[in-house]
């Protein structure tokens, strides 16, 4: 009886901790993206002053807890956006390339400036995000940089791991957009 007892309880704390769910907004724990499942590696709030702008999460197929290990690591992964508040779609984009330039190069950015256009074009495209809009980027290795906003592919998939890498690098660079928001990503305790 004690045995199974434990075991009760130790099921119900690894469902808890399991659990991702970040200002409201619940991030399953495993998906299937292009041809692998993937784990949630972290989730955490990115916030500007005094507001909470989104909820994210980062997938990969397996848990790493170092930016490096991250970045080098193969295979599919996902990053998951959830806005909890209206911006405009200008500033969503403006947010995006700034993050890029902060962690890259002048060298780096001239290599990444074409597919950065054409992604900042796509989002552009998509209109206004609002409140509640979910924006997933996805790195397939069988075809590039896929963008979904509301469940809908937008845009063309973009070639090159390393475009990937450098959306990440917003996220989990040298200068992160949010260095709380980094560690949250790695799945690190705030």
């Amino acid at each position: 009886m004690k045995r199974l007892l434990m075991a009760a309880v130790a099921a119900l704390s690894f469902n808890l901790a399991a659990a991702v769910e970040v200002a409201g907004v619940k991030f399953d724990d495993k998906i299937h993206v292009g041809t692998g499942d993937l784990v949630v590696n972290g989730a955490g709030l990115r916030k500007k002053a005094v507001f909470k702008v989104y909820a994210m999460a980062l997938y990969l197929p397996e848990k790493r807890g170092d930016a490096e290990a991250v970045l080098a690591a193969k295979g599919s992964k996902r990053i998951a956006i959830s806005l909890l508040r209206d911006l405009s779609a200008q500033q969503f984009v403006e947010a995006l390339q700034e993050g890029v330039a902060n962690n890259h190069s002048e060298a780096e950015m001239a290599g990444l400036k074409d597919r950065l256009k054409q992604f900042s074009d796509t989002l552009l495209a998509a209109g206004e995000p609002k409140t509640g809009t979910s924006v997933v980027i996805d790195w397939l290795p069988e075809s590039g940089t896929r963008l979904t906003i509301n469940g809908q592919v937008k845009g063309k998939d973009i070639a090159g791991e390393d475009f990937y890498r450098a959306l990440l690098k917003i996220w989990l660079g040298n200068k992160p957009v949010q260095d709380d928001l980094k560690q949250a990503l790695l799945g690190k305790p705030s």
